[in-house]
């Protein structure tokens, strides 16, 4: 908001450059040091400069801010508590409030109540081990950053070990929807488990879009927050247990920050982060919200139904005046609607796709076109027959590898192919040559590249990093991926030792080695994440009946437990804090795809609790894990969703994709898609099982004897798939017909 006629033109030396917003307390502007760092300065409201409480409240205020210091909390850059207006600098964070995150675009679901409950549980460890209580953590006081969530505003904090409480006879401080009831019985007595049930309220609200004690006054609210059980409904199961012990009445009985951490990391999924087709949207990724009056914690307007609106950038900084003047009741319903379909979608609306990427068009190409620049051909030129080709996404890049396939870089928006690695030669000897993409991290793409002679039957196996923008090599470590399939995860990439005995987590941008650990003797292992969790499956060599998943310290590769599995088994991700194993006629990776299964087994990662979970019917084919749902895809082009918790099937529905791979959920749209060899793909509706469309074969021709399944990846709101003859090529899942066949006809459901 550009300032007023009489705003002053600087504080403390920071030039003003806008307000961002103004509330009870004082205003909150936009402020630039003569260096040109960002800042937002509070700056008192002059009738309350000359109040002894109040301006010994905002040295208080001052004093605790600058106890705390997290990644999850906004620093103080500077402060003058005695000048004629007090004011005081903190770190300038850009971002919405978590309140007008959840207005403008409904309850957070999944990965984003994930982040934000654990970003928070970390922001309160640091604020109490500064001996501050925040006592007023509310929507309006989270900023959704875009490296997780920060809390601001300890306008009335106070020192824990402060026992002259400023806190006067008939003043309740505090927003009643998130106060604990010793807030409103006895103020004095408020500590760090008051934070607690505030953090609880905070996320019943999250993931719901109302609090647990939401009455039509504040009053009724108060009421409520003393004496009446919370109001739950609608928060997921697992979550439900761990809040429910956090709004006790009782502060004594409310469960530790240290045990909520890993409660919520238990009861909250995360997707795989290897899989840039499975992450959702972040917290912090909201550089298109709707700009509205920032920062005041006042109350919203109520929003009534579905509303579509033109989005423009706006920054909000920490540090943000609430609304709450001392002496009186502050009271926000932060813009929710009695009208239930105003934070969520309606799920009868109509299907639509999402925004395309800026620059998109539909494409198609092959692993075996030229590069732009430099003509380093495909291997396939001289070396046999192009396949098993498979690609990652990863920002507006995408890259393949396969047998006979060079690893290279394709543009996501044209798939133009901008760069192909110079690893191997296609003259001298005839060799046998194959890659494949074990993930892209820090700028870095892992391949791990197999070569041998046409009459050697031992191939040299290497894990190569190689520099994502122009392809070059930046390491290579020979290895033996018979006794351990490798995985890159996150931060580490994980390697065995040509010996096959000896594996080794290293930085995938540099090579050097962070952990060793060994192998269990007489094992094959396959490394895999689930969740957060970092696990090494491994199966006895001479055969079952069991194998032996042990979930593995990141930091050194310890084993943190084992949990015994059956030995044709795959781990298919997690449900609700569970591990959902498919007991299959094949062992590890394999058995997600082209398995016969009837029981899901769900095991309690802590406790190695197992429940047997029996099937309406008995599949055949490819299985993917998400949104708490198995997506199954069999080989006759049927797909079915089923429920793993209870093993009834949602719906199931024929397509004409035949032997096809793993099925892609878009967690935004709420599709599933599926792809198979011929390069045909078909988009059905998540919740009704609908076929929204399908389409002709896209590939190049079939391959028959392939390993590699047909994928899709998720580009924005655009669809790239992969065949395994190397076909890559982009959809528009609104148009989805050939960009080069203007005779196809794309056939609705």
């Amino acid at each position: 908001m550009p300032l007023h006629k009489d705003d002053p033109k600087s504080v403390g030396g920071y030039k003003l450059v806008d307000r961002l917003g103004s509330g009870g307390m004082g205003v909150v502007y936009w402020g630039r040091s003569r260096s040109g760092r960002d800042v937002a300065v509070k700056v008192v409201h002059a009738q309350y400069a000359e109040d002894k409480v109040f301006r010994a409240r905002f040295r208080q205020e001052i004093e605790a801010v600058r106890k705390v210091s997290g990644a999850f909390t906004a620093p103080v850059v500077d402060a003058d508590p005695e000048a004629v207006r007090p004011w005081m600098a903190t770190q300038y964070v850009p971002g919405s409030s978590l309140a007008e995150r959840i207005r403008d675009h409904g309850a957070l679901k999944g990965p984003q109540l994930r982040r934000l409950a654990l970003g928070l549980v970390e922001a309160l460890r640091d604020i109490h081990r500064a001996g501050v209580v925040h006592r007023d953590l509310k929507p309006a006081n989270v900023l959704m950053a875009e490296d997780g969530p920060r809390v601001i505003d300890f306008g009335i904090s106070r020192a824990a070990e402060n026992h002259q409480t400023l806190t006067e006879t008939g003043q309740m401080i505090g927003t009643p929807p998130f106060m604990s009831p010793e807030q409103f019985t006895d103020a004095r007595t408020v500590g760090p488990a008051s934070d607690v049930f505030s953090l609880a309220a905070l996320l019943v609200f999250s993931a719901t879009g109302r609090g647990p004690f939401d009455a039509d006054s504040p009053y009724m609210t108060a009421f409520r927050v003393v004496h009446e059980p919370p109001g739950l409904d609608g928060v997921p199961e697992r979550l439900r247990a761990v809040l429910e012990r956090c709004l006790v009445k009782d502060p004594a009985e409310r469960p530790p920050l240290d045990v909520l951490a890993k409660e919520f990391a238990e009861a909250l999924p995360e997707p795989d982060p290897m899989d840039p087709d499975t992450t959702m949207l972040s917290l912090g990724d909201l550089r298109t919200v709707e700009e509205t009056y920032a920062g005041t914690g006042s109350a919203a307007p109520a929003t009534s139904g579905r509303r579509r609106r033109r989005l423009r950038p706006l920054l909000v900084a920490a540090g943000t005046v609430g609304a709450l003047a001392l002496g009186t009741l502050g009271y926000a319903q932060f813009g929710v609607s009695d009208d239930p379909s105003a934070a969520s979608d309606d799920p009868g609306s109509r299907w639509a796709p999402a925004p395309l990427p800026d620059g998109w068009q539909p494409w198609r190409t092959t692993v075996a076109e030229p590069a732009r620049w430099g003509e380093i051909q495909p291997l396939g030129a001289a070396d046999g027959e192009v396949g098993d080709a498979s690609c990652v996404r990863s920002g507006d890049a995408v890259y393949c590898a396969g047998a006979n396939v060079l690893p290279e870089r394709l543009d996501a928006r044209t798939g133009d192919t901008l760069w192909r690695a110079s690893l191997a030669s296609t003259g001298g000897a005839k060799k046998t040559y194959d890659a494949s993409i074990l993930g892209v991290h820090d700028g870095t793409v892992l391949i791990r590249q197999s070569v041998a002679g046409v009459d050697s039957s031992r191939a040299t196996v290497h894990v190569i990093a190689l520099d994502a923008q122009r392809g070059d090599e930046l390491w290579r470590r020979e290895v033996n991926d018979q006794n351990a399939q490798l995985i890159l995860s996150r931060e580490i990439v994980l390697t065995v030792d040509p010996g096959g005995r000896i594996v080794t987590a290293r930085d995938p941008r540099t090579g050097l080695d962070r952990w060793t650990s060994e192998l269990p003797s007489g094992s094959n292992c396959a490394f895999l994440t689930a969740g957060t969790a970092l696990y090494e499956h491994c199966f006895p060599q001479r055969g079952g009946p069991d194998a032996q998943l042990l979930r593995l310290d990141r930091s050194d590769g310890s084993v943190v437990k084992r949990i015994k599995t059956p030995y044709d088994s795959g781990v298919a991700g997690t449900v609700e804090g569970l591990l959902a194993v498919l007991p299959a006629n094949h062992s590890g990776p394999d058995a997600l795809e082209d398995s016969t299964f009837g029981t899901v087994l769900l095991i309690e990662p802590d406790t190695g609790k197992r429940t047997t979970i029996k099937l309406t019917k008995t599949y055949t084919g490819s299985t993917t894990l998400a949104g708490g749902t198995l997506w199954i895809t069999e080989v006759d082009g049927r797909v079915s969703a089923v429920n793993p918790l209870t093993g009834e099937q949602a719906w199931q529905t024929s397509t004409v994709v035949e032997n096809s791979g793993p099925p892609t959920y878009d967690a935004k749209t709420r599709t599933v898609f599926v792809a198979g060899p011929s390069g045909r793909v078909a988009a059905l509706d998540a919740d009704t099982g609908e076929n929204l469309w399908e389409t002709g074969p896209h590939a190049e021709k079939i391959s028959d004897s392939s390993t590699t399944k047909a994928r899709v990846l998720l580009y924005g709101g655009a669809l790239i798939a992969v065949t395994p003859d190397g076909t890559v090529f982009g959809l528009d899942p609104a148009d989805p017909s050939d960009p080069s066949d203007p005779e196809e006809d794309s056939s609705s459901g």
